[in-house]
């Protein structure tokens, strides 16, 4: 009697261990990780720093407002962004209303895609070991 109950004790411990693993998986903050917040958040400040035309649907944006406008994204989707790239494909590259790309146009330079410019200051950025 005494092994049989050892058992079931043993299974019962398993059985909640194993259910308070899943209820921390379901409830745990998909928020991404600080490194990548930090990213994030150079990439803004990049953005409204920025002497570049951000373009969108047609209309130009200095650098305060185009952060703003990404910023608002970023917060529509928050729970979708785990690394920066998320970040940048979902926030900061084109317009989910009309699937117009973003461009942005920096003096002396060639108009390029919002994707190339912020994928491009990312890898200074990660380069410089920030």
């Amino acid at each position: 009697m005494n092994v049989k109950n050892n058992a079931v004790t043993r299974f019962l411990m398993i059985a909640i261990l194993g259910l308070f693993m899943v209820f921390t998986a379901l409830t745990a903050d998909a928020s991404p990780a600080k490194s990548t917040q930090a990213e994030i958040n150079h990439l803004l400040d990049f953005v409204q720093k920025s002497d570049c035309t951000y373009n969108r649907n047609g209309s130009a944006h200095k650098g305060p407002e185009a952060r703003k406008h990404i910023e608002r994204k970023l917060n529509y989707y928050w729970d979708d962004i785990l690394t920066t790239e998320d970040f940048i494909k979902l926030a900061a590259t084109k317009s989910e209303l009309s699937g117009r790309v973003y461009t942005v146009k920096c003096p002396n330079q060639p108009e390029q895609t919002s994707n190339a410019w912020l994928t491009s200051e990312l890898m200074k950025y990660r380069e410089k070991g920030q």
